[in-house]
């Protein structure tokens, strides 16, 4: 096996996981702790520590270790996960992703700010932890717990003095120190705890655990190899009839007792390999009656069953089952296989339906692609000069396969936009708290696909976007309660196809632009010389100039007049463009407009002069005869009547400085870009083709009204009209001018 490959692999994964995570902490922060979501982050959580200690990165599996242990808690109800565990839950992932982010840069896991870090991340776990179980056990067990977690608080503040802001650490001990009093003892509620001194395990393993490869005799004489098992009972309860016994599966389950002196972590860490494929519960000594009628409620076979199967393992006796019995804590369990277990199938399935591609194979796939659309182009056109009837069917046929083959390798990096879309939830709540506002995020269209790379390329500017809305647009409390506004402000993310592009809006209910402000900035930094003539779209464009800021005062978010025009700028890399709408006092809607991918597309091809020409397929609307058009010269501006309206073109022999090939006969290419709409003068029209786009060479990559070229079936290269840019020119107002 490739080390680094493998390592690569468990980088990817690991950073699907805690996005995984993240999405899922802020979904039970917002509304209840759902279970099935709180196993989802243990799961999680587990699987990269799993796969961490495969690759010996033993920093990461002892602090992932300690968020499991949490997480496991929470799920079996001895912590309730309110908003304070959402938070400390929240900046372990942080710190699990700066582990990975370390492993994927080579760099030593183990350097101080991350060891502190995490240190201190622990410290508050063990502390918060001691607070929220504190009222279940019995005093004097209390004041250990809470006494040992104040201690590691002490200490970590004397050995990292201001390496961290530590007031949340501070804060934790404060709370201990005051409910750690000597007369808490005789407040303190005392749970009622079963006599076995025990630790008491449930292990079922799934039908289907062999044909992973794992062994469950394997795990269990492990565990007898680490620690003393006392007594064990073999559950036969799910063997089959001979009629359905399958010798590939697994039917046996496993009760038993394990020495007081062994650690939860032993007992865990036998079945880390095989957690995915089974249900295990453990129980410590002395645990509350409570905790075993949830295992009971949890254990096939019915309530009687499973307590007799307890009893038999000297974990419960006669009188402690009857309290059971008698207790509105213990509930038979329902009909059908555990909600685990079904989650765990349901994983699998969708395990099955997808494979992991390395992305460099991908673009491999489709260089090659392209490279086979160039050559299907090439051989049509052979056949078409031999005029033999077979050949140019044979051709035809050869082009409409390549043609399936091109869109099917093109939807392999479709990506829906709604994975980029689910970052800014975690962006959205820490920023509203660094601003002092209530903003909440509202999201539509996540299942709007476009190419990977672009959603890769995109998120940059998004981000920026969403700030700007949230600290420039989002008003503080009291001034929208003045303005009659609800006072959590609304931050929108939606995408949608539109004219073979993917548009991307960024909303918010905010003020608005200030068109004054912005004119009056302009005018101060010699941008404009005055506001006359300037539509408002004028005006708002000029928010993306370099260095332009309207804020008042310069914060840790905003103000330096940065920002925006890097959106500008890479959104234009991206082929794309950016628009903006504004009212004053209602919000601003901010709307990206980009191309569904950067490899291949349907062309329509064109030709003026010498000069082979490609507009995109997906924004021509229709062809006509430049002498059904009546041109109007109006101070300088190009109209053509189209059927009784006006419609603004450009001549592209004009714009690109062409020599024209001779022809009199001129037709107009109709083409809409978004809202706008406009003709393209051309001099022969050759059809539709398929397109597989190249770059520019540097020195041509700011011509204006140009997106890329490609290569024709002769040989010939042909350049791709970027339509959106080209519009610019003769928008309504500035008519359309010659380049």
């Amino acid at each position: 096996m490739n080390l680094d490959t493998a390592k690569a692999g468990f980088v990817a994964e690991s950073r699907e996981l805690i996005a995984e995570m993240e999405a899922a902490l802020l979904t039970c922060e917002s509304g209840t702790a759902d279970p099935a979501k709180i196993n989802a982050i243990f799961r999680a959580a587990h699987t990269i520590k799993g796969n961490a200690g495969l690759f010996g990165f033993d920093a990461i599996v002892a602090f992932t270790h300690v968020v499991e242990s949490a997480l496991d808690q929470i799920r079996d109800g001895k912590i309730v996960f309110d908003g304070e565990w959402a938070t400390l839950l929240l900046e372990c992932r942080d710190h699990m992703q700066a582990l990975i982010d370390a492993v994927a840069d080579n760099v030593d896991v183990t350097a101080p700010q991350l060891t502190v870090w995490g240190k201190e991340l622990v410290t508050r776990i063990a502390a918060l932890g001691a607070l929220a179980t504190a009222a279940g056990r019995p005093a004097g067990d209390c004041d250990s717990l809470l006494r040992e977690a104040a201690d590691c608080i002490r200490t970590l503040l004397e050995e990292a003095p201001g390496a961290l802001n530590h007031a949340p650490a501070e804060e934790l001990l404060k709370r201990i120190e005051q409910i750690a009093k000597p007369d808490r003892k005789a407040s303190m509620p005392k749970g009622e705890a079963v006599r076995n001194p025990s630790w008491h395990v449930s292990v079922r393993f799934d039908s289907d655990v062999l044909q992973y490869g794992l062994d469950p005799a394997t795990f269990m004489r492990f565990l007898a190899g680490e620690c003393t098992i006392e007594q064990l009972v073999l559950v036969t309860d799910a063997l089959p009839s001979p009629e359905d016994y399958d010798p590939q599966g697994h039917y046996l389950g496993y009760e038993f007792r394990v020495a007081p002196s062994a650690q939860r972590e032993q007992i865990e860490g036998a079945f880390q390999f095989v957690r995915d494929h089974c249900r295990l519960h453990v129980l410590e000594p002395h645990a509350a009656l409570s905790d075993y009628a949830k295992l009971l409620a949890e254990l096939p076979g019915g309530l009687e069953r499973a307590a007799r199967l307890i009893m038999a393992v000297g974990s419960l006796d006669a009188a402690e089952v009857e309290r059971l019995h008698t207790s509105s804590a213990a509930t038979p369990m329902k009909p059908g296989a555990p909600a685990a277990a079904v989650e765990r199938e349901a994983s699998k399935s969708a395990e099955q339906q997808s494979i992991r591609v390395d992305a460099t194979k991908l673009e491999r796939l489709l260089n090659l692609v392209g490279e086979l659309v160039t050559a299907s182009a090439s051989a049509e056109l052979m056949a078409q000069r031999t005029r033999n009837a077979d050949m140019n069917e044979a051709a035809l046929r050869f082009s409409r396969l390549v043609q399936e083959v091109r869109d099917e390798a093109l939807t392999l990096r479709m990506m829906p936009i709604g994975t980029t879309f689910a970052r800014f939830t975690r962006i959205v709540r820490d920023m509203s708290r660094e601003l002092g506002k209530e903003i909440r995020l509202e999201t539509s269209g996540g299942d709007t696909e476009l190419d990977k790379t672009l959603i890769e390329k995109i998120g940059d500017p998004l981000t920026h976007l969403v700030r700007n809305s949230m600290d420039h647009g989002i008003e503080k409390r009291e001034v929208r309660l003045e303005r009659g506004k609800n006072p959590v402000g609304t931050v929108r993310l939606n995408a949608f196809h539109d004219s073979g592009s993917v548009v991307i809006e960024v909303s918010d209910d905010g003020g608005g632009l200030n068109r004054e402000r912005i004119v009056a900035k302009a005018i101060e930094r010699g941008l404009i010389a005055s506001r006359e003539g300037l539509s408002d779209q004028q005006i708002y464009g000029l928010i993306f100039e370099p260095g332009f800021s309207t804020a008042e005062a310069v914060t840790n978010l905003s103000g330096r007049g940065v920002g925006m025009d890097v959106v500008k700028r890479n959104v234009s890399h991206l082929r794309g463009t950016i628009e903006i709408d504004s009212t004053p006092g209602v919000g601003t809607t901010m709307r990206i407009r980009l191309p569904l991918t950067l490899a291949i597309i349907e062309g329509f091809l064109v030709r003026v002069g010498a000069a082979a020409f490609v507009v995109p397929l997906d924004m021509v609307e229709e062809c006509v005869d430049s002498e059904q058009a009546v041109d109007m010269l109006d101070s300088g501006q190009r109209f053509i009547d189209l059927r009784g309206q006006a419609l603004p073109f450009i001549r592209l022999r004009d714009h690109f400085h062409l020599a024209t090939n001779g022809s009199r006969r001129e037709s107009i290419v109709v083409v809409r870009h978004g809202a706008q709409r406009a003709g393209l003068l051309v001099e022969e029209l050759l059809g539709e083709h398929q397109t597989v786009i190249k770059p520019l060479a540097r020195m041509f990559q700011n011509v204006r009204g140009l997106g890329g070229s490609t290569i024709l079936g002769d040989g010939t290269v042909a350049l791709i009209i970027e339509v959106g840019s080209l519009l610019e020119s003769c928008k309504p107002g500035t008519g359309a001018q010659a380049a």
